[in-house]
């Protein structure tokens, strides 16, 4: 289940989405989760689908491939789900003693579900798109404004990425770790929650120390190589927009002029 995560991902491809700017990628992204929570309707969701599949067919991302990253947050949404359905006030249309629906509820309960659907699979392009050195180099021309004012945004934009990188590392390294336990007869995958929260106990410490040991050997490398920050740091690759990028910001503006009209409309 833990390699079915694939947000920190990164899927090299010679696609159309993958040569676009970071920062158009960064920008198409925010967007996307606005227009998300600008919906009041369920019909524009259609829009929101077609321009999801438009994106994947042009990425030459495999749709099995993200789609499976949902796998790993399917309780999370089926509560969301229940939570929404059942404990909304409104209208009832149906009810047994103190359990009712509402069509509130019900309502509520479908944006939610669409809403988190939609943004696990938006931020699992960012990321399958984008590698992370694009990544870094995208936050930080974006950010660049706020550079005047003090704030450290190269440093901002390499935690931000740094996070994302080991997002992965740190899913195998914690499947390795079960892996060892399960051998050792810890059960992960009892149907008794309280035992395999307890389990888990054993799983979060070897973690931990994992994850200082490789941070610490991450600073050492950066130091070994003399790495002081982005004061006066020169890049191997400038990112020059082009007019595919310009093209992209076009189409993303439109997208959102779209969901806003609808919204008032």
């Amino acid at each position: 289940m833990l390699k079915d995560i694939t947000i920190g991902q990164y899927y090299p491809t010679n696609s159309i989405i993958h040569k676009l700017d970071a920062r158009v990628k960064l920008i198409a992204t925010f967007i996307f989760m606005v227009s998300l929570f600008i919906i009041n309707k369920f019909w524009p969701y259609l829009i929101v689908v077609g321009s999801l599949m438009a994106v994947v067919a042009m990425s030459k991302i495999p749709s099995k491939y993200i789609i499976k990253g949902l796998k790993p947050l399917r309780w999370i949404i089926v509560f969301t789900f229940v939570i929404n359905i059942f404990f909304l006030p409104g209208d009832p249309i149906w009810s047994f003693g103190f359990i009712k629906i509402t069509s509130q509820g019900l309502s509520q309960a479908v944006f939610m579900a669409l809403r988190l659907i939609f943004l696990v699979v938006g931020t699992s392009l960012l990321t399958l798109t984008t590698s992370p050195i694009e990544l870094t180099d995208g936050i930080e021309k974006l950010l660049n404004p706020l550079r005047k004012i003090g704030f450290p945004v190269h440093e901002l934009a390499m935690m931000m990425t740094i996070a994302l990188r080991f997002i992965p590392t740190l899913l195998d390294e914690t499947d390795k770790i079960m892996k060892a336990q399960m051998s050792r007869g810890a059960d992960f995958e009892s149907k008794n929650i309280i035992n395999r929260a307890k389990n888990l106990v054993p799983l979060l410490i070897p973690l931990f120390i994992s994850a200082f040991r490789r941070a610490d050997e991450l600073a050492m490398a950066m130091e070994a190589r003399c790495y002081r920050g982005g004061y006066n740091r020169t890049k191997m690759k400038q990112s020059i927009m082009t007019k595919a990028d310009y093209i992209a910001y076009a189409i993303q503006f439109i997208y959102l002029g779209v969901i806003v009209v609808i919204r008032f409309i």
